[in-house]
């Protein structure tokens, strides 16, 4: 049975939106594989690792019959980047096994039955409908996920936390040793409600989402959060946890601030950071009137010194950071100016962009 029979980039593009959660390797086999299910011209892929669940759909699929089938999607994928750009591609279903045909191309895939395949349930009640452009909400993503934790054994760390409270959407990201903040306006005014939404689904939202003005609709359950857009619609447990309290980390007063040109600064952190300690990469800033420099040092007692010329007349401060904190700010900003805050040597330091209140990034100092 010819089951689809379409050009190659009708089925590469949406298998490419939902492969990306796939796990290679699985405890169960079927969760390594994308569910292909095809009723007239629409061909719908759906791909799951239990956590997230994502769903696309295509027009122009041929073929004899309506269907379903699931196979290895990484594989399904590789082949299909493998094919030339113009070939037409059959899919055809055999004794279990599918038959993909492309020119005198032939690929014999192996199958497991779509009925088998575990589909997450979509959460009962009246889910909070936030609408928003893709591009906002995926800046607003840029602006605070690098900041998240990778493995901590706080599990609610390695996530990022959506704050919906009256009309306005906030994301706040950490790890323990600095923290990302940043809000955008919303249509309407909703109650306070936190989610905390896993790294591998903002991971996956920043992949996926376009910076265009098309809308994004976010709809919020107690313990489910969907995401629509475009052709695609996404489906995410949230972490189950409580976030700590961000508005006590972040200073509420600043003896000294400091305006710098971010380019000139990213640049100086940069080429300081190669001889950082490769452990611990600790910077020094050393703050004087008009002045800022940038001193590292490693083990092999190799040494690297940076100076700015800087409009401060604050106190004299020298601070330790790790510099991989201070880059991921400055490399995740658009911004031509920083302003740097810091009370002394011992306190958070806080970046901000003049004249937004809508970011805020917090780093703690470390001792060098």
């Amino acid at each position: 049975m010819v089951l689809i029979k379409t050009q190659r980039d009708t089925l590469l593009a949406p298998l490419q939106s939902v492969s990306g959660i796939v796990e290679k390797r699985h405890t169960l086999p079927i969760l390594s594989n994308v569910l292909l299910e095809k009723k007239g011209d629409t061909l719908t892929l759906l791909a799951t690792d239990i956590e997230i669940q994502i769903t696309t759909s295509t027009q122009g699929a041929q073929g004899d019959a309506d269907g379903a089938v699931t196979v290895g999607a990484k594989k399904l994928q590789d082949i299909l980047r493998s094919l030339p750009d113009t070939a037409e591609v059959s899919l055809i279903l055999e004794d279990k096994r599918l038959q993909l045909r492309a020119g005198k191309s032939r690929f014999s895939l192996q199958t497991l039955p779509a009925d088998d395949f575990p589909r997450m349930a979509i959460a009962d009640g009246e889910a909070k409908r936030i609408t928003v452009t893709q591009k906002q909400f995926r800046q607003l993503l840029a602006q605070t996920q690098f900041a998240m934790a990778a493995q901590d054994v706080r599990y609610y760390l390695n996530g990022l936390l959506l704050l919906v409270d009256g009309g306005e959407l906030r994301a706040v990201a950490t790890d323990g040793h600095r923290l990302a903040f940043a809000s955008m306006a919303i249509d309407g005014s909703l109650p306070r409600q936190e989610l905390i939404l896993p790294r591998k689904t903002v991971l996956e939202l920043n992949r996926l989402l376009s910076d265009n003005d098309e809308p994004l609709v976010i709809e919020a359950a107690p313990n489910q959060i969907r995401f629509q857009f475009g052709h695609i619609n996404l489906v995410s447990k949230l972490i189950d946890g409580k976030f700590p309290d961000y508005e006590r980390v972040i200073p509420a007063t600043l003896r000294n601030t400091l305006t710098i040109n971010r380019a000139a600064l990213l640049s100086s952190m940069q080429r300081a950071a190669i001889l950082t300690n490769e452990k611990f990469r600790g910077v020094r800033l050393v703050l004087a009137a008009g002045s800022l420099k940038i001193m590292a040092a490693n083990a092999e007692q190799e040494e690297a010194q940076e100076e700015l010329e800087v409009e401060y007349g604050g106190d004299a401060i020298d601070i330790g950071f790790n510099v991989g904190y201070l880059l991921d700010v400055l490399n995740n900003s658009s911004a031509e100016t920083v302003q740097w805050g810091l009370n002394d040597s011992n306190s958070s330091a806080l970046v901000t962009i003049p004249g937004n209140e809508r970011f805020k990034y917090v780093v703690m100092p470390m001792r060098i």
